[in-house]
């Protein structure tokens, strides 16, 4: 499928549920066309996740109608990338859980009970690229996937005292589920996964010329970068985070390498100024304190140029 001279061996492969709020901004799709462009990565599956959150703050999208504006990206971009077919496709929910206790039954979450709890040697991974509302549900549907499985989260303001972050704010009640359950959480706070920034030369030299994935990849970083102009505080004008890359970044390092994140009792998210809070689930959780972003980056660029390079 792929223009590489090299093999990834079957027994160093994981296995990886994509959950993307596709549509949201303009970082998913390059996460998303990277995690399949990665051989050590055996996705089974992609999930569409909600960004409901967005229609309190803008007109652009009516209650319950951000989850189909990510699967129609999604499909964009696998039909750009020639894969149109070749991966199963779930909805998740259209909105946020409205407690703790009440899951949201859907085919995205369905299907990561099942990818949980069938067998293969190989571990399984879910990389969570927004909302959580997805797997809490399925925790919540079926608890026995939390030693089946580790989520890693792309979320969560820094520590010690929490706040504000975009990820967060989309489901406070599945952060909650997921911090209390069993569940190995892997997850990449907002300082972390800002460090991996690009300006937009740097995308107009790199992304640009890979063909119509690259363009498209650009382009839409672009008119995203530009619907925000009126934004004082965000972004930045010349730069973007691809902030997504983090679930990438934290598979393909190094399987000895520990320097780089510490263990801490999981929290509780206040739900109101969405600070952290001390928990009472008596177990922890991975947080990161670094990624290493030049290699996630590098390695981007290289197999998008290797594989969609004119």
């Amino acid at each position: 499928m792929w223009n590489y001279d090299f093999e990834v061996p079957r027994q160093k492969q994981v296995r990886l549920i994509i959950h993307t709020d596709c549509a949201n901004e303009a970082d998913d799709q390059y996460a998303l066309a990277h995690q399949l462009m990665t051989p050590k990565f055996d996705v089974r599956g992609i999930v569409a996740g909600h960004f409901d959150v967005v229609t309190r703050m803008t007109d652009k999208y009516k209650p319950g109608e951000t989850v189909n504006a990510s699967m129609k990206e999604i499909q964009k971009v696998l039909d750009l990338m020639g894969l149109t077919g070749q991966y199963p496709l779930f909805m998740g929910a259209g909105r946020a859980l409205t407690d703790e206790i009440i899951p949201l039954d859907t085919e995205g979450t369905r299907f990561i009970i099942e990818e949980a709890m069938r067998k293969d040697d190989r571990p399984l991974y879910i990389g969570c690229q927004g909302s959580v509302t997805d797997l809490a549900s399925a925790i919540l549907l079926e608890p026995a996937i939390c030693d089946r499985m580790t989520a890693i989260w792309i979320g969560g303001a820094d520590y010690p005292k929490g706040g504000f972050e975009f990820n967060l704010i989309q489901d406070v009640m599945a952060a909650n589920v997921i911090f209390s359950s069993s569940m190995p959480l892997w997850q990449i706070p907002m300082k972390v996964y800002k460090t991996l920034s690009v300006s937009l030369a740097e995308l107009q030299y790199k992304v640009k010329p890979c063909g119509e994935l690259g363009r498209y990849l650009y382009d839409n970083m672009l008119a995203v970068n530009k619907s925000y102009e009126m934004v004082p505080h965000w972004p930045h004008g010349e730069l973007w985070g691809l902030g997504d890359q983090g679930i990438i970044a934290v598979l393909m390092q190094e399987s000895e390498r520990v320097d780089n994140f510490h263990m801490i009792p999981a929290p509780r998210v206040d739900t109101k100024e969405f600070y952290y809070q001390s928990g009472n689930s008596g177990r922890e959780i991975r947080v990161y304190d670094y990624i290493d972003y030049r290699l996630t980056l590098e390695d981007f660029f290289a197999k998008l140029a290797i594989n969609y390079g004119e």
